[in-house]
């Protein structure tokens, strides 16, 4: 037996769902964190999102994606201090893909943000903004559509109790 089948490396679970063309039209719903989960974006004030100068000028480069994607469709989104809600939409005739749109946009973004940085004083991170995956959800229908977009609507209402708050009882690490 050989050193690797003796400890074999865990294997990550499977973010995408299995088999499926991520450039299929329709609406998606995504989740990008920041990278160790520091709050860069604002901050939660009696249930309201006050986004800082760096989530204002992220914010204006999401509504910007469908100049570099033409089938992309900005939908609702929510900055919260350390994460990032949005629902995109891919529109029939094009042929970009979901996992290619969230790389640019991560690099895009990063890039900005560290303009921010040199320029402007905000807070800076390490090593990267952004953590290496993004959660996404296939928007099936139109009650998940509705489910979802009032998550994002109320996510700040939600901020005290959320998984993403570092302050949060139940907050992940």
């Amino acid at each position: 037996m050989n050193v690797n089948e003796q400890h074999p490396m865990p294997q990550r679970k499977a973010m995408r769902l299995a088999n499926y063309d991520y450039a299929t039209r329709g609406y998606y719903f995504i989740t990008l964190v920041i990278y160790k989960r520091l709050c860069l974006f604002g901050h939660v004030y009696d249930g309201c999102m006050m986004m800082s100068d760096a989530a204002k000028v992220l914010e204006q480069s999401y509504y910007e994606l469908p100049q570099t994607f033409k089938d992309v469709e900005c939908g609702e989104h929510v900055f919260m201090p350390n994460h990032f809600h949005c629902i995109i939409g891919l529109q029939i005739g094009g042929n970009s893909n979901l996992s290619d749109i969230m790389q640019w946009w991560k690099s895009h973004t990063t890039n900005l943000y560290i303009r921010g940085v040199k320029e402007k004083g905000w807070p800076p991170f390490s090593q990267r903004l952004w953590q290496g995956r993004f959660y996404d959800h296939i928007i099936r229908n139109q009650y998940d559509f509705d489910n979802i977009r009032n998550y994002i609507y109320e996510n700040p209402i939600r901020w005290g109790h959320d998984c993403y708050n570092p302050d949060a009882p139940n907050a992940q690490v």
